[in-house]
């Protein structure tokens, strides 16, 4: 079975039930905050307890599940039952808690951070290292870890809701009113800041197998920039406060040049690199070879050869540089707590609904693709079929599909996750991974066990362009898919990273940033609801400036101190 490193129940030491409410008093496993954190296995167990908080159960509350659908270049969709989908979609939030997972994981993993970064640097492990240095190095990648986890807690929050509640160590008031954006971000970007200093500078291909999946120090680099890009562009477009730097704690600050730096710094010392073809990026790649015969032609046809997601020595694949950092999938099962959460539902969620074909299997047909979206995306681009599923098309392995089964219907569908499957020896249709991994439960609900990539190479290098105005890194993107070189505008950067990293959870961001959320939905165009023509149309509202509600839960037990965003 697929090793995932991030699924270690007994991390799970510290829970929370609230905002005011995170250590729990129970001693589960006759562990707590003053016996454990004493040895290295203490730790390693605890950090996979934070990054066992990406899990959420509420699949809608999924940062990649909800920045997608919030998108523009993606529908609602689903059938007509599925309205939570439809709600994220259009910018509603009825049942006033749909993103409540995201809030409480998001302080489960930042609270497991901070009893890491609190309890590690009084720590002594010399005992248990050969060396003080070992000692050392130890404590200094457990801290930085930490520091960049509780960066990215903290960032996933406050790209979605806007000032958050800071909780930087054990003892800290849980009852703290939200921090202003500024405050959040300076926190994030010191955080960030501090654990590139105390993360080692390994090379990538030389960071073991057994790691794959921790965040490192090219990982903490790559993420300033995504940060610097959201802040400066959010005052700037969506605050009105035009900014060039972000802010650290104390009154310090990262400029363009510092943080293009970082940028440089893992360009040349990290060892990541783009893949020869964008298309190997995906799985379907992959399809022909586990099938061990041809059903996807089109794959065949372009001769795609998976790079695998396990590193640069991948158990299947030839090998993958460009990946940086991800949420590892396994399967699920219903007998577990949360068990579904630990399979990739954006794949299942996004796939073709009620439609069983070879090689894309069933799903529930929501993030369908917009049609004017692959209207405007030139045809010369191999991007673009590598990125969307056409219907109707036999090189595809979509001839046999049987629409009017769901809501939004485009006849287009999300390429790069989706359900993945071929004929077993039985002659029953299996997805792809349980396949592979030899998984006994070939539920079609539980087999998507594909990572979802949070940061991969090419973005570093779109990131490096944007924010020194230079086409250099842009046009090595392009180049990979096969385009032409372009001159350097912010256009070109827009267009460039909406077809890219099309359905990776980026592009609602960028409009926002950008400013250009406001006029992003004005299109109206027909689809199908269910066998009925339809006209899809959304209703973002300008008033609340690209940020969700506060959950209301959350609200009540805040007894006021929180408040709520514009217009929700």
């Amino acid at each position: 079975m697929k090793k995932i490193t991030y699924i270690i129940a007994i991390a799970s030491v510290f829970v929370a039930t609230s905002c005011t409410d995170y250590l729990d008093s129970e001693n589960l496993y006759g562990k707590n905050s003053e016996n454990f954190y004493k040895t290295p296995t203490d730790i390693n167990e605890a950090m996979a307890g934070v990054y066992n908080a990406i899990y959420l159960p509420n699949a809608m509350s999924e940062e990649q599940m909800a920045a997608n659908l919030m998108d523009n270049t993606m529908l609602g969709g689903g059938g007509p039952d599925d309205k939570a989908a439809k709600w994220v979609d259009n910018f509603e939030d009825p049942l006033e808690d749909t993103y409540i997972d995201m809030w409480k994981q998001s302080y489960y993993g930042i609270t497991r951070a901070n009893a890491i970064i609190d309890k590690t640097e009084t720590a002594d492990f010399s005992k248990y290292f050969s060396t003080k240095e070992e000692s050392d190095k130890f404590k200094s990648q457990a801290i930085g870890e930490a520091l960049f986890m509780r960066a990215f807690f903290n960032f996933r929050l406050a790209k979605f809701f806007g000032g958050i509640p800071l909780i930087n160590s054990l003892d800290a008031d849980r009852t703290v009113a939200r921090s202003t954006y500024t405050e959040t971000f300076a926190q994030i970007a010191s955080d960030l800041k501090l654990a590139i200093e105390k993360l080692p500078a390994t090379p990538f291909p030389s960071i073991p197998t057994a790691s794959y999946g921790h965040a490192n120090k090219w990982v903490a680099e790559a993420y300033m920039a995504r940060v610097y890009l959201h802040y400066t562009g959010y005052m700037t477009n969506i605050e009105a406060k035009a900014t060039t730097d972000l802010p650290l704690v104390g009154g310090g600050k990262l400029s363009a040049t510092d943080v293009a730096a970082y940028l440089n710094d893992c360009m040349s010392n990290s060892g990541h690199a783009l893949a020869s073809d964008f298309r190997n990026l995906w799985p379907y790649s992959y399809i022909n070879k586990a099938a061990g015969k041809t059903i996807l032609p089109w794959a065949a046809t372009n001769n795609l050869s998976w790079v695998g997601q396990d590193g640069s020595k991948p158990t299947f694949g030839t090998g993958n540089l460009e990946t940086m950092f991800v949420q590892r999938f396994s399967f699920g099962d219903w007998n577990w707590t949360n068990g579904p959460s630990y399979t990739n539902r954006l794949s299942l969620f996004t796939g073709l609904r009620d439609n069983s074909l070879v090689p894309y299997g069933q799903g529930w047909g929501m993030g369908t693709v917009s049609p004017k979206f692959w209207s405007s995306w030139a045809d010369t681009d191999p991007r673009k079929v590598g990125s969307i599923i056409q219907v109707g098309k036999v090189e595809q392995g979509t001839d046999g599909y049987k629409g009017d089964k769901g809501d939004h219907e485009t006849g287009l569908f999300n390429k790069k996750y989706t359900a993945l499957q071929y004929p077993n020896a039985a002659g029953s249709n299996v997805g792809m991974f349980v396949q592979m991994y030899k998984w006994g439960n070939t539920d079609m609900q539980l087999m998507h066990a594909q990572d979802f990539i949070f940061m991969r190479y090419a973005d570093v290098l779109l990131m490096h362009s944007e924010i020194t105005k230079t086409a250099t890194g842009m046009n090595a993107v392009r180049a990979r898919a096969g385009l032409a070189p372009v001159a350097y505008s912010l256009d070109a950067i827009k267009d460039e990273r909406s077809h890219e990293l099309a359905f990776e959870a980026l592009h609602w961001f960028d409009l926002v940033r950008w400013g250009d959320v406001a006029t992003a939905f004005n299109d109206t165009f027909p689809v199908r609801n269910s066998g009925k023509d339809a006209t899809y149309s959304v209703k973002y509202r300008a008033e609340t400036k690209g940020l969700l509600p506060i959950p209301e839960t959350e609200m009540r037990l805040s007894n006021g101190v929180y408040v709520q965003n514009p217009g929700w």
